[in-house]
């Protein structure tokens, strides 16, 4: 194998490739990235449970494939200089990358010891804006759930109804919708996609209005991006039903800048110790929203101005939890909404449709807190 390209477009290549390559596996080659020459250059990373490939155009001067391990060759691509990149491999898949005065001989993996990709045959389509769904996945990835124990929150929810994609997250204690119209008709249905395969496909979208495509078959996904795929198993249970557990009517709701708020939240958490994670204490008044924390470390309190009366309700929330929201919330103005201390608060942006929805679970507060 040989061929002759632009240093960038290897370089990006082997990027996004490599988000899908096994750091450590028993199967050597899935450390590596195979790297095919034909009329095009493509780079595949696979991992078992997630692939990534895409090609990109190059002088190939001999037809061909190797396997290079994924990390060590990342480093060196980068570390070239700004010139044209010759990569050749021979009969022992030994590799060479020549750069300006650069020069690298790299220990392969024969092409035929990596394991296969499997077809995604598309039982449903869906396509949006690239852009449209790097959006939707900020806005809800950070309310995946990271405990294995419950693998079915280790990933998104996909629902397709009435011409409208809708992506759930879920952890136990939080919840993220994010809401949106799609421009083509696509066939209803619902499938979960886990969470590290939708950080992959959030950095495969670009922010322009190209198009991605989204196929579904029974059990695998995969996000078309121009001239990368992602390919990703499907996960596979029962999800919660977030249209029950989102409270129907509101006894107080109150405006915010989000701006402020997250500024206030912010300055009072510097008083929590990360070990003990104390929660935030929130009176929300007339006008007005008292937040206060005590721990270890002493005490700290702060007042954000809001439009409302919150009744004086008192209720204790996770810091992190709800900076997490504001700042993927897409209004300058967010409404919170609440029933009593002990139930959950939902912020929606003011001012535009149900596109964005969190929901968040209050903390119990103890004495003393």
């Amino acid at each position: 194998m040989k061929f002759v390209c632009d240093k960038n477009l290897l370089l990006s290549a082997v990027t996004t490739a490599s988000r899908a390559a096994s750091v450590r596996s028993p199967i050597p080659a899935l450390e590596g990235l195979l790297i095919e020459a034909n009329t095009k250059v493509k780079i595949t990373g696979y991992n078992l449970k997630e692939g990534i490939f895409t090609d990109f155009e190059a002088e190939v001067q001999k037809p061909g494939s190797v396997v290079i391990n994924a990390r060590l060759f990342s480093e060196i691509i980068r570390s070239l200089p700004e010139e044209t990149v010759t990569l050749s491999s021979d009969e022992n898949s030994l590799a060479t990358v020549t750069c300006g005065n650069s020069n690298f001989r790299i220990s392969g993996t024969d092409a035929a010891d990596y394991p296969e990709i499997p077809p995604v045959n598309p039982e449903k389509t869906i396509s949006l804006k690239q852009s449209t769904l790097k959006n939707m996945i900020n806005q809800t990835i950070f309310a995946v759930s990271e405990n294995e124990s419950r693998p079915i929150y280790t990933g998104s929810l996909f629902e397709v109804s009435e011409g409208q994609l809708t992506i759930v997250s879920v952890d136990g204690y939080r919840l993220a919708m994010r809401k949106e119209q799609l421009d083509d008709a696509a066939e209803e249905g619902i499938f979960i996609v886990p969470g590290n395969a939708l950080s992959d496909a959030e950095k495969i979208c670009q922010n322009n209005d190209d198009p991605i495509k989204i196929a579904v078959s029974d059990k695998n996904i995969s996000f078309i991006a121009g001239n990368t795929v992602l390919i990703s198993r499907r996960l596979e249970g029962e999800f919660l039903n977030y249209k029950k557990s989102i409270p129907a009517t509101f006894g107080i709701s109150l405006v915010v800048n989000a701006d402020n708020f997250t500024r206030v939240i912010e300055r009072v958490s510097l008083i929590i110790d990360d070990k003990v994670k104390n929660p935030l204490k929130f009176l929300f008044g007339k006008n007005e929203i008292f937040i206060n924390c005590e721990t270890a470390r002493g005490r700290a309190e702060d007042i954000c101005a809001a439009e409302g009366n919150g009744n004086d309700l008192e209720i204790g929330f996770n810091n992190r939890y709800l900076l997490d929201a504001l700042k993927a919330a897409p209004s300058e103005k967010i409404i919170l909404k609440l029933n009593t201390g002990s139930s959950p608060c939902v912020l929606t942006p003011e001012n535009e449709n149900d596109s964005f929805l969190y929901m968040i679970l209050p903390v119990r507060l103890k004495a003393g807190d």
